[in-house]
């Protein structure tokens, strides 16, 4: 089984922030592999089966600090290993429209990898879905939790779908394949 987990704040003042794409990234796969959210692991999950795959979805409702809480609840009722952790996030450090793919590594000042790193360890797969800076440095924080404006949001179709074929190649291919992927899509 896989755990899939997207990065956000519950509550309707968080909906459609840049902080809650991961939030948005699970959406969309239950869109495309439609199920039903339900309370448990201290966040709202669907089972669901990806290209032949189990999967959990998860959006942990613990808020981005405590992501990890959720995280670490879920793998262990499953007994779901690192490698088998994909967690979709915002990424400051990639332009909105770009992602990128990689297992392990920093944190990158994101308080919920922190989180779920000091949990669980740091080797799990991540989809770094770029939402670029703010123009005014020391900003960050209002930036993260600001909505994505009009023009974004119509880009952001395009950017979840690649999302979603990144977290498909994963689960049928591997992250080698995911990640040459992942380095096309960005360059069209």
């Amino acid at each position: 089984m896989w755990l899939i987990v997207g990065l956000g704040n519950p509550g309707p003042q968080y909906e459609l922030t840049r902080h809650n794409y991961g939030f948005l990234a699970i959406d969309a796969l239950i869109n495309k592999y439609p199920a039903s959210l339900k309370s448990g692991f201290q966040a709202m999950g669907a089972r669901v089966e990806i290209l032949g795959h189990s999967a959990l979805l998860l959006k942990p409702m613990t808020f981005m600090n405590r992501s990890g809480q959720s995280v670490q609840q879920a793998m262990a009722f499953h007994k779901i290993g690192l490698d088998h952790v994909i967690v979709m996030h915002d990424e400051l450090d990639l332009p909105l429209g770009e992602l990128r793919i990689k297992q392990g590594g920093g944190n990158g000042g994101h308080n919920g990898l922190k989180d779920i790193t000091r949990l669980v360890g740091a080797d799990f797969l991540r989809i770094r879905l770029g939402i670029g800076r703010p123009q005014q440095k020391g900003s960050e924080a209002d930036f993260v939790l600001s909505r994505f404006n009009n023009q974004e949001f119509m880009e952001l179709e395009l950017i979840l779908a690649h999302a979603l074929a990144a977290v498909e190649t994963i689960l049928s291919a591997g992250l080698a394949q995911a990640q040459q992927l992942s380095q096309i899509k960005a360059k069209n």
